[in-house]
C-alpha cells in the first residue's frame, strides 16, 4: 500500500493573490492620506467575493475608487487586472516597492475624500453575499499608468495601474 499527498496549488494561489491584492489597497489607501478603517471593516466581504470570483476564474478587475462625496467626481483610481491560466515558475511574490513609489508619485489625495472598492467580473459569475452591481466612475480628464505585473501566485497574476489627471 502505498501513500501520497496531493496539493491544491491553484487554491493557495488564489489565497495569496486575494491576500495580497487587499493589503496592496490597505497601503494604497493608507499611504495616500485616507483611513483604511472602512477597508478594514468589509475585510471578510471582500475576501469572500475576490476569493470566489478568482475560483471560478470570473474575476477580471479589483478597482480602488477614490472621489469627493459632495461632487461624486472622480479623484483617483488603482486598478488591479487578473491574469489567468499563465504559468508560473512555482514562485510567488508581490511588488509592494513598486507600488509604493507609485503611490508617492501619485501624491496624496485630499483627507476628505471618500473611496469604494469594485470588481470587474463575467456575466455569469457566482453571486457572493454582500456584493451587489454598481457602475464606474467616468475617467474622462484622466491618464492610465501601468505598473506592470506587481503580484503573482504561480501564475496567477495581478498586473496594477493607477489613474492620474491630466495635466
Amino acid at each position: 500500500m502505498s501513500t501520497f499527498t496531493v496539493v491544491n496549488t491553484y487554491t493557495h494561489s488564489v489565497t495569496f493573490v486575494a491576500d495580497k491584492m487587499l493589503l496592496s489597497l490597505k497601503e494604497i489607501i493608507r499611504c495616500s492620506g485616507l483611513s483604511p478603517e472602512r477597508l478594514a471593516d468589509d475585510w471578510k466581504i471582500l475576501q469572500r467575493g475576490i476569493s470566489a470570483w478568482l475560483n471560478s476564474r470570473d474575476l477580471e478587475t479589483v478597482t480602488l475608487e477614490v472621489y469627493y462625496p459632495k461632487t461624486n467626481a472622480l479623484v483617483g483610481r488603482w486598478d488591479f487586472d487578473i491574469c489567468y491560466g499563465s504559468s508560473g515558475d512555482g514562485s510567488m511574490w508581490v511588488n509592494t516597492d513598486d507600488i509604493k513609489y507609485h503611490i508617492r508619485k501619485a501624491g496624496q489625495w485630499p483627507s476628505n475624500c471618500d473611496y469604494r472598492i469594485l470588481v470587474g467580473a463575467k456575466p455569469g459569475r457566482p453571486d457572493v453575499a454582500g456584493w451587489s452591481g454598481t457602475t464606474y466612475r467616468s475617467t474622462e480628464g484622466f491618464i492610465r499608468q501601468s505598473l506592470g505585473t506587481t503580484i503573482d501566485g504561480n501564475g496567477l497574476k495581478s498586473g496594477t495601474a493607477y489613474w492620474r489627471t491630466c495635466k
